[in-house]
């Protein structure tokens, strides 16, 4: 995300730590595990009206390989499971956008920095 953000001029560390340690909830907070390897996490919050991937990060040497993919399903089921849709926000000027529309999920609202979809 680092990058995304240094390319639209807003990325601030502090800033970035605060809003991550802000609302971290080591109970919805899952490791991505290859073999015995951390290669990313995700955390979904279930909310009134959605399951929202509130964090999905796969470390950049194991993106393109299905990981995320494989993680989406497996949030999808668990949003099924319930009935509710899966709602995930992504910076505007992120590669993620691509990946969320690949998946299945609908633009539903921008604003000056981010991109809202929900499937």
């Amino acid at each position: 995300m680092r990058e995304s953000l240094e390319r639209i001029k807003r990325f601030d560390p502090v800033r970035a730590r605060e809003r991550f340690t802000s609302n971290f909830d080591p109970q919805r907070t899952k490791f991505i595990l290859l073999g015995h390897q951390r290669t990313g996490f995700f955390v979904t919050r279930i909310l009134p009206h959605t399951l929202l991937l509130d964090h999905l990060y796969i470390i950049p040497a194991y993106q393109n390989q299905g990981i995320g993919r494989h993680v989406l399903s497996h949030i999808f089921k668990e949003a099924d499971g319930v009935g509710l849709p899966v709602t995930v926000g992504a910076l505007r000027e992120s590669a993620s956008n691509r990946f969320y529309l690949r998946h299945g999920f609908k633009l539903v609202k921008s604003d000056e920095y981010d991109n809202y979809y929900q499937r």
